[in-house]
């Protein structure tokens, strides 16, 4: 699957690359019938520590699927993000078998 990484107003690092990767990677374990992603990683301006966001779009056939999570570290935005997009992939593999 291939995964596309936009940062917005910032340039990531490898290890955060990497994370990210790995993690929307895993999804492909999920459903095999993803044909990419498009991870996007930007700073809110706010004044919390909760200003990192990471949205992510699933490209399946038919309809995408999208999460969008905001958190203190970008870390911790994907995995949340991940964690809901495995929910809606579950849920889509559900009405797929009616």
């Amino acid at each position: 699957m291939k995964v596309s990484i936009n940062a917005v107003k910032f340039r990531t690092d490898k290890k955060l690359e990497e994370f990210v990767n790995e993690k929307v990677e895993k999804l492909s374990g999920v459903y095999d019938g993803i044909l990419g992603s498009e991870v996007t990683l930007k700073l809110e301006n706010s004044e919390t520590q909760e200003n990192k966001v990471a949205e992510i779009r699933l490209l399946i056939k038919g309809n995408d699927l999208f999460a969008k999570k905001q958190s203190t570290s970008f870390e911790e935005a994907t995995d949340s993000a991940v964690d809901a997009l495995r929910r809606q992939l579950d849920k889509h593999k559900e009405k797929l078998r009616k």
